[in-house]
């Protein structure tokens, strides 16, 4: 089914007990982590959207109560000189969880099929062939049993430009925001483009897109944490593992429970 970045521009504002809901997903949340860790399941969690369309405070909240032994934010901004020097996909391979870990992408490896297009920082040759590329690369993690979780985060332009403008006016904010936010504010159009064959070429069966309707700041961080315990939840077994009989019998004894 074609995804129109169109249809998710409602902002309805959320109708539920916000912060209610929020604890409730993030306990489930933290279960979820734990059965990951326990049953030695990864996973990746690809973000990517517009500047200001709240990436990292559905981050933020999505990770409030996981064991940071078992999970890693990776914030991706532009590739250094060596990881220039190797294929695209190199830095990412060099992030990817190991068993029993969940890693998070602010940003991804779509930076090919989407800035290193539209601002010309790849050949088209080089973002033509990406597709194929990355939807290679989210094959083999699943193939090896990685659950791929993919969310885009959409918001207008309208309510774009009022969080930039926060960003401007509120002194505490003003280092979320550069001279790349307006790059990319001023080539919309381009944007929108590429964003839609993205969407035509990646959105696999078994690593679809997932859109967050991103101009309700709480109705996205409810819609973008319940889409990912949902997804994450169907690839791993929620039953608690049993407790290892000898540390259970020494526990009793200590704890005078036999």
């Amino acid at each position: 089914m074609t995804i129109d970045l169109h249809e998710y521009e409602a902002g309805r504002k959320y109708d539920g007990h916000y912060k209610k809901d929020l604890k409730k997903l993030q306990k489930r949340l933290e279960r979820i982590q734990v059965a990951h860790a326990m049953h030695k399941r990864p996973a990746i969690i690809a973000l990517e959207g517009w500047d200001a369309a709240g990436k990292g405070g559905i981050i933020q909240r999505m990770t409030a109560e996981w064991d940071p032994r078992f999970y890693e934010v990776w914030p991706i901004s532009a590739p250094t000189p060596p990881e220039l020097a190797h294929q695209f996909l190199w830095r990412f391979w060099k992030r990817l969880p190991e068993a029993g870990d969940i890693a998070v992408f602010d940003r991804t490896w779509y930076g090919r099929v989407l800035v290193e297009r539209v601002e010309g920082f790849a050949s088209e040759s080089d973002w033509r062939r990406g597709y194929d590329e990355i939807n290679a690369f989210e094959a083999q993690q699943i193939a090896n049993g990685t659950t791929v979780v993919k969310l885009f985060i959409h918001v207008t332009q309208a309510e774009q430009d009022r969080r930039l403008k926060a960003r401007l006016e509120e002194p505490w904010k003003h280092w979320k925001t550069g001279l790349e936010d307006y790059r990319n504010r001023a080539r919309r159009d381009d944007y929108l483009r590429a964003m839609h064959e993205m969407f035509a070429r990646t959105d696999t069966k078994a690593a679809p897109w997932t859109v967050i309707d991103g101009n309700d700041k709480k109705s996205a961080r409810i819609a973008a944490m319940s889409a990912v315990a949902d997804a994450l939840e169907a690839h791993v077994p929620m039953s608690p593992p049993p407790i290892d009989p000898d540390v259970e019998k020494v526990a009793k004894k200590a704890l005078g429970l036999d």
